[in-house]
């Protein structure tokens, strides 16, 4: 069967926190997705390497995606990037993590989907063709 899944994320809030002086519950976020884009780098890594082992499990963002992050999936990622001469620290690691995740071939299996979707048309244009004919024959 053919499955569609769409997610989005927004992971704002991933800049330094020397830089913000975030307190309280506001830290606690941006360390949580710090955390999340940390494991979500790894996972790349992995995939990049074409490791045996991808860590989707060290954190719940990688483990949401694992589905879209690998196989027959298709990804999408944007990256916001500041023009300010004050962010050119955050803006340089967002484009250097956006560099890495572009280098993922993804795809690997992405003849073996097309297979399916030609399998699936076939039988659905099979499908057809008997229930023409049984709706031809009954009307004989």
């Amino acid at each position: 069967p053919i499955h569609g899944a769409l997610n989005l994320v927004d992971l704002a809030g991933s800049e330094r926190l020397s830089r913000t002086g975030a307190q309280g519950d506001r830290l606690k976020e941006a360390q949580a997705i710090n955390k999340s884009l940390s494991a979500l780098g790894d996972v790349i890594l992995a995939l990049a390497n074409k490791d045996s082992h991808v860590p989707y499990r060290n954190s719940k963002l990688t483990y949401l995606l694992q589905n879209s992050l690998g196989g027959d999936s298709k990804t999408l990622m944007f990256v916001n990037a500041s023009p300010a001469a004050s962010s050119i620290s955050e803006t340089t690691c967002s484009l250097m993590f956006a560099s890495r995740a572009r280098n993922v071939d993804l795809n690997s299996g992405g003849a073996g989907a097309v297979a399916r979707w030609k399998a699936a048309a076939n039988q659905a244009g099979d499908q057809m063709r008997v229930k023409e004919e049984a709706l031809a024959s009954a009307q004989a």
